[in-house]
């Protein structure tokens, strides 16, 4: 995050998944926690999380940076994108799977949205809720992510083209204005 952005500085932390010293803010803590929970509760290995990956996304000729929180990976492929939002997850479900098929030339396989109390487990292939709950989310060793194919489903030109129009309104034109577009921030 930026030091002049506009959310509510407390000062300094330690990230837990880099040991890098980041930006203190409200959402930053509720991400932290949902870093512990992926590795102290769930059992991923640190290394098999990346976090804060910026996507660039286009609509016409307008671009625009927007961040997936988290891609946790098994055998080099993200096999689930989980991305915090405060309030409603509802709301946050189309724009976080459209963010999930821009990624990669594949379709993540599961994608969380949560607000850090509570979350959705969401099929990247069908867009549906598979779970509900922070106890949804499936850890490393749990058939739902064992089982996968070696290969993940394509994502199609049209259904990217889909995904970037909808990530863009949604997580650019839809949100905070000064954060996206101040030349100081």
């Amino acid at each position: 995050m930026n030091e002049n952005s506009h959310h509510l500085i407390l000062g300094e932390l330690v990230d837990f998944l880099s040991g890098k010293t980041i930006t203190d803010t409200h959402d930053e803590r509720y991400r932290q926690q949902i870093a512990r929970h992926l590795v102290n509760e769930l059992g991923f290995d640190k290394s098999k999380i990346e976090a804060g990956r910026e996507i660039t996304i286009h609509t016409g000729d307008r671009s625009a940076v927007v961040t997936a929180d988290f891609l946790v990976y098994r055998n080099q492929r993200a096999v689930m994108m989980i991305n915090y939002a405060p309030g409603s997850l509802v709301t946050r479900r189309l724009p976080t799977l459209a963010l999930s098929r821009l990624i990669f030339d594949y379709q993540i396989p599961f994608v969380v949205v949560t607000n850090g109390q509570d979350a959705e487990l969401i099929s990247g292939e069908t867009g549906k809720v598979q779970g509900e709950g922070m106890s949804a989310i499936p850890g490393p060793d749990h058939d739902m992510i064992t089982s996968l194919p070696d290969e993940f489903e394509t994502v199609s030109a049209k259904r990217r083209s889909q995904a970037e129009k909808i990530a863009f309104a949604c997580l650019v034109d839809g949100s905070c204005m000064v954060e996206n577009y101040c030349d100081e921030c």
